[in-house]
């Protein structure tokens, strides 16, 4: 880092002996690109050089700053950046389409238009921020190039990928490409992983410089130093806020940026002007309220200004820079409900007590500007190279890796590693501590009083209750960085009071070893609980006992309520999945009037706050005990929710948080549910509250699963057939694949519709062969044995209820000819109405596959009754080769109905390679298969081997090689543990030290 430049900017790069050109492409994408550039380009002009700014942002941004006849503006719109529905929402696939339009169709003209003109004006070095193409337009036309940013699109535009434009994939590693062209990366503060680049040079943060004191700001505004200043900042976006006088506290002011002329405003809240330079403004008041960007940041750091910030959704870029922001202390979170709803006092107050404390550089523009002239003029810069794969094309699935578990990277600094410690709350635990059983759970019996269930020795329950026990510990509150690491503890800790009882449940996560997709077509599934599981802590407290947080505190003030139930939740591991680590609502709120709230309603209620969406998975089990079995909630209730089960591998995240919540709030309030129909009643949790269209295995495997035993069940809907027990020369493996599955996503989703749709149109082949061989038989007489049978049959499958009911060779003999490969939606409507599946709907625009979808649980039904069959049968090579035929056939059924992925398919590609190695074949073999789980297009892939050190040392192979070719480390799921309902539930209570007389 050049952090020891000198902090003036007053004073520009030296002029070099030659007199240079520079071509500065940017991002069109919002105002802080093209600030931060002003900057640099300020510089590069001062010390005497051209530069021809390529941007498709406003002009005025650079002619309002530098006046100068050195600076050229050509408005050309090479990229898109991301689709605003509006100032804190991303559209994720209207940002991909765009972009293609932009960028993608006229790429060739493009590059053939910017190569011609770079030569014209003789560039001597492109500049970007940060537009992919220019990167490789420079290097086309002999030019060297370097990028100047925080991030790069291609990290962005995964997560948009991921979530709903899986078609669009060729996007990311067209950008990454792109970006590989780069000669030099110049990397800011708070920068997120950018593995498509080769070298990289750190410099200090770039920010605008302030021109007036705060004085002179307060006097030409008329505002008197005893006036609490806050700006309100999102960007310059005019959203249409509505703003209200009590939204302020007594005393208060508030500048507004963007508002729209015709904007009328209370008189508390004062409109700025579109041309005010906001650093100095920002610098003169109090506090600031906006949305998170590298713009704001950086400048609430340099003047040490108090930061309110909001979450937005889809913006990839914000966890690393609102760990920085927070790692200094200059920022307090708002929930998107209390910005909306005006609750602001108790975020104000926070902020002004905050003491922000960043030192580090500011001059990264003049720094930049030097680097950018030593670069033309061909010095030899001495770059550290950058670490991890460069040009694979599936870096971006690294880099969106790294943003989920950030720390795991070298390049990341090191204040950015949370994850080490709140996997350390997240109960995972080393063999080591794994040894030191005894000693922990001593200690645990120690801290708490059990007053009802057993731990059961589990190393992740005992740390869970230390993990607890630990809350009430006072923290050494000048280290910044454990006061950073510790947010999420500091809210939990205000969560419980602590001479009260404590409920606590665990629920594992689940491998999908045969079945998967097939469970909502009624399939038989095998199920195995796995060792990475869900601890949920619950206290419900009366409401004029229960601790809470200041905001919701002041809510309750507002509404003229002061011990009204209110629903509190915190969630570590926040930062490993971008979302806001704490929830909270009256559950009034839950209420229309006597009545529950519609599951429509509560979907759209947790709709509203991307960042918040989470809850839906815990608090909707509140909603769903009060609409099903009329629970009431009289008392308010505080959880806590830490997971061990990663998100997006397909292995049951989701479901263990909804099992373990409602296991805990049951236990507390004394229902006593069954496993089975508490898992009935999660499912609807995700169909209904969340909205997504899973089937019920996951959460009957974490409910009703035992350690070491598959849970066989065929779901019509959850009929358990008993456990299986796992022969002991079999063992079971998951690798996750890095690639982020969601069942929520449209793969998942389409392939459903399309096998509801096959169930359709099998049924009315039926009915209708069976109305015409009814019609057709004169007398009974006539109807001979075999008539009589086939015309039951065909009723019976005129009735389907379950595709799984339906066997494979009247699939074969009578059915699959008259299934179309895919189906428009509205053609399928125009026919049939309806595909008779509450949970999805059919896009009348949107084309199905059809064929495969419905055949994939008919013949996935017949291969886990032959796995199960199998399981049991005398241990050879025969029987292993056996099941892992079955497994390799279910991985390309699942291909075939489009869930496959590239990280999938070569994980089961190298597991084949070892199996049929010379090697392998003459010590008999020890991995004979491998499918994918659960809702597929990602996630993670089930293994079967022989029980022994040579598979391990296998896994961890398939592990190195797949690093290899890909960059990313896979993580192993090997172990078991029980399910909910052989868990129990914990009644705990703290102990305290006697107290002397």
């Amino acid at each position: 880092m050049a952090n020891d430049e000198d902090n003036s900017t007053e004073s520009s790069p030296p002029p070099p002996q030659k007199h240079l050109v520079f071509a500065y492409y940017i991002t069109g994408h919002g105002f802080g690109h093209a600030t931060r550039a002003v900057e640099v380009v300020r510089h590069l002009i001062a010390a005497g050089h051209d530069v021809y700014v390529v941007t498709g942002a406003p002009g005025f941004v650079f002619t309002s700053e530098i006046k100068s006849d050195r600076l050229f503006i050509r408005k050309v719109l090479l990229d898109c950046g991301a689709v605003q529905a509006d100032a804190l929402s991303v559209d994720p696939l209207a940002s991909l389409e765009k972009y293609s339009q932009t960028a993608v169709v006229p790429r060739a003209s493009i590059l053939a238009t910017e190569i011609e003109w770079l030569t014209s004006i003789n560039a001597d070095l492109v500049v970007s921020d940060v537009v992919p193409i220019a990167c490789r337009a420079a290097d086309d036309a002999g030019i060297r190039s370097a990028c100047v940013t925080n991030f790069s699109w291609d990290f962005i535009y995964a997560e948009y990928v991921m979530a709903a434009g899986h078609h669009h994939r060729s996007i990311v590693w067209q950008i990454a490409e792109d970006y590989s062209h780069c000669d030099l990366l110049i990397r800011l503060p708070g920068y997120c992983p950018m593995p498509a680049f080769r070298d990289v040079i750190d410099v200090p943060l770039v920010v605008r410089e302030q021109r007036k004191s705060r004085a002179e700001v307060r006097k030409e505004l008329e505002i008197g130093e005893d006036v609490k200043l806050v700006i309100f900042n999102f960007g310059g976006q005019p959203a249409g806020w509505t703003l209200k006088e009590e939204y302020l506290p007594s005393g208060w002011l508030c500048l507004v940026c963007g508002a729209s002329d015709n904007q009328e405003l209370p008189p508390n809240f004062i409109k700025l002007k579109r041309d005010v330079y906001t650093p100095d403004v920002m610098a003169a008041c109090d506090c600031m309220i906006g949305k998170i960007g590298y713009g704001t940041v950086s400048e609430a750091l340099s003047y040490k200004l108090p930061f309110v910030f909001v979450r937005r959704d889809f913006f990839n870029e914000e966890p690393f820079v609102r760990n920085m922001l927070e790692y200094y202390q200059n920022g307090v979170e708002m929930i998107r409900r209390d910005l909306l709803t005006g609750r602001w006092a108790p975020y104000l107050q926070r902020a002004i007590s905050l003491k922000p404390c960043y030192e580090g550089g500011v001059d990264g523009g003049k720094v930049t500007a030097r680097i950018l002239q030593d670069m033309a003029v061909g010095m030899n810069n001495t770059p550290q190279k950058f670490s991890g794969a460069s040009r694979l094309s599936d870096a971006i699935v690294l880099g969106y890796q790294l943003q989920r578990a950030p720390g795991r990277d070298a390049d990341i600094p090191e204040w950015y590693s949370v994850a080490e410690h709140e996997l350390g709350m997240r109960n995972s635990l080393s063999n080591a501590e794994m040894n030191q059983k005894s000693s922990s759970e001593k200690s645990c019996v120690e801290e708490f009083e059990i007053l009802h269930g057993d731990h059961h020795g589990l190393p992740d329950t005992i740390n869970f209750l230390r993990s607890l026990a630990e809350l009430d510990v006072e923290h050494d509150s000048g280290n910044n960085t454990e006061k950073h690491k510790m947010r999420e503890q500091i809210a939990a800790a205000a969560l419980f009071n602590w001479e009260d009882e404590i409920f606590v449940a665990r629920a594992p996560g689940r491998l999908d070893v045969m079945g998967g997709i097939a469970d909502y077509s009624g399939s038989l599934v095998l199920q195995m609980p796995i060792r990475e599981a869900c601890h949920v802590a619950i206290q419900r407290s009366h409401p004029s006992k229960q601790k809470l947080w200041k905001h919701a505190q002041a809510r309750q003030l507002t509404k003229g309520q002061e011990s009204t139930p209110v629903l509190q939740i915190v969630s570590y591991g926040s930062e490993l999945s971008n979302r806001g680590p704490t929830f909270d609502m009256d559950l009034s709120d839950f209420m229309d009037g006597e009545q529950p709230i519609s599951y429509e309603a509560a979907n759209r209620f947790f709709a509203k706050d991307p960042s918040q969406k989470w809850a839906a998975y815990v608090a909707g089990t509140v909603l769903v005990l009060m609409t099903e079995l009329g629970v009431q909630f009289d008392d308010g209730i505080s959880i806590l929710v830490s997971s061990a089960v990663p998100e997006g591998k397909g292995v049951s995240s989701s479901a263990a948080v909804e099992v373990a919540t409602m296991s805990a709030i049951a236990a507390a309030h004394g229902l006593d549910i069954k496993p089975r129909d508490l898992a009935l009643l999660c499912q609807k949790v995700e169909n209904h509250v969340v909205g997504a269209p899973c089937g019920v295995m996951d959460q009957m495997a974490s409910a009703c699963g035992e350690s070491n035993k598959l849970l066989a069940m065929v779901c019509q809907p959850a009929e358990v057939l008993g456990l299986v027990t796992i022969p002991s020369h079999i063992r079971f493996w998951g690798i996750d694949s890095g690639i982020r599955h969601s069942v929520g996503g449209a793969d998942y989703g389409s392939v459903r519709i399309g096998a509801f749709m096959g169930r359709k149109i099998i049924k009315s082949v039926a009915s209708a062969s069976f109305s015409n061989s009814s019609s057709s038989a004169n007398t009974p007489e006539q109807v001979n044995e075999l008539e009589e049978d086939g015309n039951e049959l065909r009723e019976a499958e005129a009735s389907l209820d379950y595709l799984c009911n339906l066997s494979p060779h009247r699939y074969e003999s009578v059915y699959e000819k008259k299934l179309p490969e895919s189906i428009l939606g509205e053609t399928f409507l125009e026919t049939y109405l309806d595909h008779d599946d509450r949970v999805t709907t059919i896009d009348h625009k949107r084309s199905y596959v059809v064929k495969a979808p419905a055949r994939h649980p008919i013949y996935e039904n017949f291969r886990v009754k032959a796995f199960k069959a199998l399981l049991t049968a005398v241990s050879s090579n025969d029987q292993f080769s056996a099941l892992g035929e079955l497994m390799y056939q279910c991985h390309y059924s699942y291909s075939a109905c489009g869930l496959g992925s590239d990280g999938t398919d070569r994980l089961v590609k190298l597991v084949q390679e070892m199996q049929h190695c010379k090697v392998s074949k003459s010590e008999n073999g020890t991995l004979f298969g491998a499918k994918i789980t659960g809702g597929g297009s990602g996630g993670s892939v089930c293994i079967l081997g022989r029980n022994c050190l040579r598979s391990s040392e296998q896994i961890l192979e398939i592990q190195k090689k797949y690093k290899a070719a890909t960059g990313f480390m896979p993580f192993v799921f090997e172990g078991s543990s029980p399910g909910a309902g052989e868990f129990g539930y914990l009644k705990i209570r703290r102990r305290f030290p006697p107290t002397e007389a």
